[in-house]
């Protein structure tokens, strides 16, 4: 995004393209619709800089973060032509295919590593109990640490063989009960999510109502605290729900590896939907008008005059608040805890324990924050390059924390299944993602006052005026393409080169089969000569044995 439209922009501001702007040529817009109130750098007090640092409000609203900023058409220099809304439109979807071609080349490859990791249950006991040791352990908290894993992973193995034979023994009127049990607990789970979401619907809505009254109460806590208050309420369901879902997993009776997996799901699903409610509950604000006063520019033009870079502020705030969170968190926290259970004999510190760092709440909080990246994008196309900051922070940050503050947890999560199970919920996340994105481009008018789609009534108008402009062969060609009469074709074709490669894929599955079978034969006929070889060999011995003794 920097290199397509923020680099683009700056250059035009120095002089050194002539640029137009869609204000120039933009009389058929209504005025009341142009109206935006830019920010005055007149004397204030401090802390409403500080408030708009952290909100993205104010001075900080009127700069390259964000998309009401980026106000060019066009960009031209002798025979150079820029158009940045096209750019900006094309970019927006690069990335987000760059991002989904990466993380489905990843996702194979750990998938080949956990399919055959878990196709034989035996060979994967062999492993562990005969290969698994890394003889050049020579800490002895690390040969402690690397038994105690292998001592999980083997028991999380006989768990799971023995919930297998559970499930296998389980009468009739057991299953009735174990299901009703779920589907009970489901229930309650539905129930903390209905009122997360309740909760961070009102929580938005009051925020909304304040910041648009355009008072001041005075108080730098007051005014960052109400700034903050959908943020604070998303962050605290992130780490409350967890909680609840791991009292409420342990009567549902999975096995230990499924358990950990499903109770992850569970709270990446509360954190993404969270967001897509917090999304949801601003354009309800931004669709919904009193009068019929949408009627004019689309969408609530008095509150939200730029409703996109609205959007992309609270992106911004989740992004800074989750950093904010996890630094006091590892400061205010995790270090005192290890100050306390270190140097303080008390027995209820010495119960505590220091805190048990978690791989998988971790990565998944780094599935959160690039899921606000994928979203925040279209809206701040500076906001990659703050995550970027973000995580090589929350990198150093997390490692001193780890080495100094945390113990490794006493339920360690499998690297053979991690690599793809991480993969396949950031994949989730960004079809995810992908949706208030589209959302947005093709159904809500883009605003009127600031950003470079003035001219069109949604963002996707960009791609139709942009093929008019064609020569007429190419034009026609580009429409026929998206036509039914290429693309029910074009469907069939696919679906005949899926079957096939699903059918490829079912043979290949049954000649490994057959290979396989052929291995553990030849096993079988190594067995028996060995046995053969050992017999022949001892009745050779003992006939010498024999012929020794006669004579």
């Amino acid at each position: 995004m920097f290199t397509f439209i923020t680099l683009p922009m700056i250059i035009a501001d120095h002089g050194f393209l002539n640029t137009t702007s869609p204000h120039d040529t933009s009389s058929a817009i209504a005025e009341e619709c142009k109206v935006y109130e830019e920010f005055n750098p007149k004397l204030v007090l401090f802390y409403s800089y500080m408030t708009n640092l952290l909100s993205g409000t104010g001075f900080l609203e009127q700069t390259y973060l964000f998309y009401g900023f980026y106000r060019i058409e066009d960009m031209r220099s002798w025979n150079f032509h820029y158009n940045l809304p096209l750019a900006y439109f094309i970019t927006t979807f690069a990335y987000i295919l760059l991002s989904l071609f990466w993380i489905v080349k990843r996702a194979v490859e750990g998938f080949k590593q956990s399919f055959i990791r878990s196709e034989d249950r035996f060979q994967s006991f062999c492993n562990k109990i005969f290969a698994g040791w890394d003889f050049c352990i020579r800490d002895e908290r690390a040969a402690e640490l690397k038994h105690r894993s292998l001592q999980y992973e083997l028991k999380t193995d006989l768990d799971e063989e023995r919930i297998k034979q559970k499930i296998a023994d389980r009468t009739q009127k057991e299953k009735v009960k174990i299901y009703l049990l779920r589907a009970l607990l489901n229930l309650l789970v539905v129930l903390i999510l209905i009122v997360c979401f309740y909760i961070i619907y009102q929580t938005t809505v009051y925020s909304q109502q304040y910041n648009n009254k355009k008072t001041n109460s005075g108080s730098f806590t007051i005014d960052l605290t109400v700034e903050y208050l959908p943020s604070i309420v998303i962050t605290a369901a992130n780490f409350i729900t967890p909680l609840l879902f791991e009292r409420i997993i342990r009567f549902e009776d999975y096995s230990p590896a499924f358990e950990i997996k499903f109770m992850l799901i569970r709270s990446v699903f509360v954190r993404l939907a969270n967001i897509i409610v917090l999304l949801v509950s601003l354009w309800l604000q931004i669709t919904t008008c009193g009068d019929g006063e949408c009627k004019t520019c689309g969408y609530n033009h008095k509150l939200y005059p730029c409703w996109e870079t609205r959007i992309g502020q609270e992106m911004y705030k989740l992004m800074i608040f989750d950093l904010i969170i996890i630094a006091s968190v590892t400061l205010f926290v995790e270090f005192p805890r290890k100050l306390l259970v270190t140097f303080c004999p008390f027995p209820p510190f010495t119960w505590w324990g220091q805190q048990q760092f978690s791989v998988p709440q971790n990565v998944l909080a780094i599935v959160y924050g690039q899921t606000i990246c994928w979203i925040g994008t279209f809206y701040s196309p500076l906001l990659p390059g703050i995550a970027t900051i973000k995580y090589f922070t929350i990198f150093y940050i997390k490692k001193i924390s780890l080495m100094t503050n945390c113990q490794p947890s006493t339920r360690p999560f499998r690297a053979s299944s991690s690599n793809f199970f991480f993969l396949a919920v950031l994949l989730i996340g960004l079809p995810l993602a992908c949706v208030p994105i589209i959302f947005s481009i093709a159904l809500i008018n883009s605003s009127k006052s600031c950003g470079p789609f003035i001219h069109f009534n949604t963002t996707w108008e960009i791609i139709p005026h942009t093929i008019n402009s064609f020569p007429d062969s190419l034009r026609r060609l580009l429409y026929g393409l998206a036509s039914e009469i290429f693309a029910v074709p074009f469907f069939i074709f696919v679906c005949l080169i899926l079957f096939y490669l699903v059918a490829l894929a079912a043979a290949h599955k049954r000649v490994v089969m057959q290979l396989r079978d052929q291995l553990a034969m030849q096993g079988r006929d190594k067995q028996y000569l060995i046995r053969k070889l050992t017999r022949e060999s001892f009745i050779a011995k003992k006939r010498l044995a024999m012929s020794k003794l006669r004579n």
